[in-house]
């Protein structure tokens, strides 16, 4: 993604196998053409991704097989601009959107870059992350935060763009009904994204007590624990409970669990709309029949696309979400590797490492 120079005074998180992390002084990276900019990284939050390239060295066909830099949700500050950069100065504070398409494929001509097949994204393998001293950007994936806004604030633009991605591709209207499987720091989010949207009911589903009684402080109407039932017994106490109707409008995944895609199927609405937000197993068994006779729109979602990182920066900026609710603390740079055992322990929901001083 950069080109470096020979100075090596970057501290960077390096993942060198499986559980095997150190701190490494990694050359800084140079511009490597007239848009881009250098940024100083200020935070960083810990992805659920990071954690699992940790523990188990791959996702799916992602495999580390050389040492990589970890971290992508970040936010930092400029300290170099190339000399075509327009629109950022030296010392502006962005929220840094971390994966660079190639701009030409069919799919970024179309307007969908996320799906481009020669993206570079940070810690994704063989991309380097964002949690370092430096990172290198082109100027138009940096997004410049407003005064009202923190540094901590624009760590969090990643997973809420996110978030907004998964609503968008869902279609929610307003005053549409949204029941929302999973309530981690997306599931969340998308529960903040969907009731901004002008959703009149959020409900949101979890295994776990502790998070629903957080959702339902934070941006949920109202919450459902499943029992250990089949989906469809599930899917028509949670229909009755919360005053569906006939079904929800829409439904979002962010878990990855069969259960819960089984459950989101069966508790959509005929026409209804659902969304896979959660990555979990390759293959589950998903109720067709349900999905045909209702004729369901089914989506999937995947990372974010054009307007998403703005549209997550005005969200919280003009104060329809807050997202520092999310934040549960923040550690210094070398507490790094504590930081990713407590968010496996699920200790947190939100935790930002600071960035190298």
């Amino acid at each position: 993604m950069t080109t470096e120079t020979s100075t090596k005074e970057n501290n960077s998180f390096v993942l060198r196998g499986i559980k095997d992390v150190t701190f490494e002084e990694r050359p800084v990276p140079k511009l490597a053409g007239p848009h881009d900019v250098r940024l100083q990284v200020n935070y960083t939050g810990i992805c659920g991704s990071d954690v699992h390239y940790w523990q188990h060295g791959r996702i799916g066909h992602f495999v580390v097989k050389d040492p990589m830099v970890l971290g992508h949700e970040s936010a930092g500050t400029v300290v170099e601009v190339g000399e075509s950069v327009k629109s950022l100065k030296k010392g502006d504070r962005v929220a840094m959107e971390p994966g660079v398409p190639c701009r030409r494929c069919v799919r970024c001509k179309e307007g969908k870059y996320n799906l481009c097949f020669e993206m570079s994204f940070a810690a994704t393998p063989p991309y380097d992350g964002t949690l370092a001293k430096y990172y290198v950007l082109p100027e138009d994936l940096c997004y410049k935060l407003p005064e009202s806004l923190s540094l901590e604030e624009g760590a969090l633009m990643e997973p809420l763009a996110v978030a907004v991605h998964i609503t968008k591709q869902s279609g929610l209207k307003q005053s549409d009904t949204c029941v929302i499987f999973g309530a981690g720091p997306v599931g969340l989010l998308c529960c903040a994204v969907a009731k901004a949207f002008g959703a009149k009911k959020v409900v949101a589903v979890d295994i776990n007590r502790e998070r629903l009684d957080f959702a339902k402080s934070y941006a949920a109407d109202s919450t459902f624990e499943p029992s250990k039932v089949s989906a469809p017994e599930n899917a028509q106490r949670l229909i009755s409970e919360n005053a569906l109707g006939v079904g929800a409008d829409v439904a979002i995944d962010a878990s990855g669990a069969e259960p819960s895609v089984q459950t989101a199927v069966h508790v959509l609405r005929a026409g209804g709309s659902y969304v896979q937000g959660g990555m979990g197993r390759d293959e589950i068994t998903f109720p067709i029949m349900a999905a045909c006779t209702k004729e369901l729109t089914v989506k999937g979602s995947f990372r974010y696309g054009s307007g998403d990182y703005q549209t997550a920066v005005d969200l919280v900026s003009s104060g329809k979400i807050d997202v520092k609710k999310l934040i549960s603390r923040k550690v210094s740079f070398e507490d790094a590797e504590q930081a990713f055992e407590d968010v496996k322990a699920g200790k947190a929901i939100k935790v930002l490492i600071e960035g190298p001083k």
